[in-house]
């Protein structure tokens, strides 16, 4: 990235105001789940789509909490290789997600979105154009992967609903990788 943009309050303020529509939406979403929807697997789904709701809820919670640390590590240096930054675990972690109510999962969506905004707020303006790099985006600012948490919420909301999603991450290879499968064996490398 040449030079990163400048941002303004207001494309702070549109920031918060779009995650929380689209968060919004996932919630009404999820709640309108009846009987045994949010444990089925969709049909013909391939890679992240064939994550039941409930495992989407909880990538949800482990995706924000791992952006969130990549922001951190762009504030304290710009520019800053984050390929192995991890986020914080969180308490329902996707292969436990079938074990748990939709309620309670989204109860935990709620307060790591409160986190967030916490997060967020405390930024000064010119900490948006900070930037971090990964391997499956590139370089991003600090704006760039916080405006991805609408953008996720927006795509996951569609598979819950059992729709096609009009927003695909713009994966720096051109392919998003299965991250389900790359779930699958993160989670059989530990137990072995």
């Amino acid at each position: 990235m040449a030079t990163p943009p400048t941002y303004t309050q207001d494309d702070v303020e549109a920031l918060i105001s779009k995650m929380a529509l689209e968060r919004g939406k996932l919630i009404a979403a999820a709640e309108g789940l009846r009987g045994d929807d949010a444990d089925r697997v969709p049909v013909d789904a391939v890679g992240e789509e064939q994550w039941t709701a409930k495992e989407q809820l909880a990538h949800l919670m482990e995706m924000e909490r791992g952006y969130i640390s990549w922001c951190r590590a762009a504030l304290v240096e710009t520019g800053a290789d984050v390929s192995s930054v991890r986020g914080i675990p969180v308490d329902i972690p996707i292969e436990h997600a079938p074990d748990h109510e939709v309620r309670e999962l989204l109860d935990k969506l709620i307060e790591e979105r409160e986190r967030t905004n916490h997060f967020i707020r405390s930024l000064l303006l010119d900490q948006f154009s900070n930037t971090a790099v990964t391997p499956g985006f590139g370089e991003l600012t600090v704006m760039q992967y916080l405006r991805s948490f609408y953008r996720h919420d927006r795509q996951h909301t569609a598979q819950i609903e059992g729709r096609q999603s009009d927003y695909r991450p713009n994966f720096a290879s051109g392919k998003e990788p299965n991250q389900r499968q790359m779930r699958i064996d993160q989670v059989a490398a530990r137990e072995r």
